[in-house]
């Protein structure tokens, strides 16, 4: 498949002073993360629950002002400009943006490098637990799709952005970000062997669902930490069938099942009890993934009201996830807040990732 633009126009036509737009929600692990990563979701099968939340990660691309390629990450301030020339990329600071470039064009461009400026920005920092990396990704893909007029579907959207993060760049991972990230809402994912992914949305009430959401608090902890360390001892563990690794693994899958059935029975208290016990059990995968810190936050909310919490993404800083009676939700926010983290709460969001183009 190729596609060719023209210069100083976008695809379909588009005038210059167009933009391609594109955002992709960032999620709410809520069961069984780690379960996605390769091997245990080659050889045993993983599943995850999760739930995209009003928190972005945006894409704009736009024709360039020069005739070079700009790489902007508003949120970073880091600003790169490059001939039109792929192996200048190599270069590049922004790893995703220049990945995702080289992929697209690579693949769907005819390996002719576009003149355009592509500028991102996130509403979490690195590091955030929150998936927000891949999220990124999910959004440079979806808007490369638009600017190239591409016939791909949400599972080749999510299974590209796989590919680009963890072939292409090698990134330490799992599958679960790129799949919550392009179908959106609540979703029971299904993780098997040979790269086969089954998205299972929920049919939620909105009763159900607005107690669910006043439910929850989300709090950063101050610190963004990298994942690849805790996932490559996950990892580890995992090639290597440590017993305590792949007990654990087996029981944050079954825990993702049955907060499934706890979230359609409307049952919120079984739900807390069940990521009360999944984050025990997640800490038993690999080290560093509480620290003082978390654990001084933990305690705090447990004392405030709260009914259960545990760390969102791989660990070691990042955001935490709070269930706690709706009628504590502000005593629990202004407690995490006063013991230094950021609380407040979260709206769940419905829609995956999504592009259109705006010409204002």
């Amino acid at each position: 498949m190729k596609a060719t633009i023209a210069p100083l126009r976008l695809s379909n036509g588009v005038a210059p002073a167009s933009r391609i737009r594109s955002r992709a929600p960032l999620r709410l692990g809520l069961a069984g993360g780690g379960t996605d990563v390769s091997p245990y979701s080659d050889d045993f099968g993983g599943a995850v629950l999760n739930a995209t939340i009003d928190r972005y990660a945006f894409a704009f691309i736009e024709s360039s002002p020069d005739g070079h390629i700009h790489f902007i990450a508003s949120d970073l301030e880091s600003d790169e400009r490059f001939p039109l020339d792929l192996k200048a990329l190599d270069d590049a600071k922004l790893v995703l943006h220049a990945a995702v470039y080289r992929r697209m064009i690579r693949d769907f461009g005819g390996g002719e490098p576009l003149a355009v400026t592509v500028r991102t920005s996130v509403d979490a920092p690195p590091g955030s637990g929150l998936g927000s990396s891949s999220a990124l990704v999910v959004a440079l893909v979806e808007a490369f799709r638009a600017l190239l007029d591409l016939p791909l579907g949400p599972y080749e959207v999510a299974h590209l952005a796989y590919e680009i993060e963890r072939i292409d760049l090698a990134l330490s991972g799992g599958k679960q970000d790129q799949y919550a990230a392009t179908f959106g809402g609540v979703n029971y994912i299904e993780f098997m062997a040979d790269h086969r992914v089954i998205v299972n949305p929920l049919r939620v009430s909105r009763t159900v669902l607005n107690e669910f959401e006043t439910s929850l608090v989300v709090c950063f902890t101050g610190v963004s930490r990298r994942s690849e360390a805790i996932i490559d001892q996950q990892r580890e563990g995992m090639t290597q069938k440590s017993p305590r690794t792949l007990e654990s693994l087996h029981q944050l899958k079954a825990d993702a099942l049955e907060m499934k059935q706890a979230l359609l029975r409307a049952d919120i208290s079984r739900m807390a009890k069940v990521l009360d016990h999944s984050w025990k059990a997640k800490k038993e995968t690999a080290s560093g993934i509480s620290t003082g810190t978390i654990e001084k936050l933990y305690d705090e909310a447990i004392a405030a009201g709260a009914l259960a919490g545990k760390v969102s993404g791989a660990g070691g800083g990042g955001f935490m996830m709070f269930i706690v009676p709706p009628e504590k939700r502000l005593k629990l926010v202004r407690s995490l807040t006063q013991a230094g983290g950021l609380a407040e709460g979260v709206k769940l969001t419905s829609n995956g990732v999504e592009s259109w183009i705006w010409a204002g």
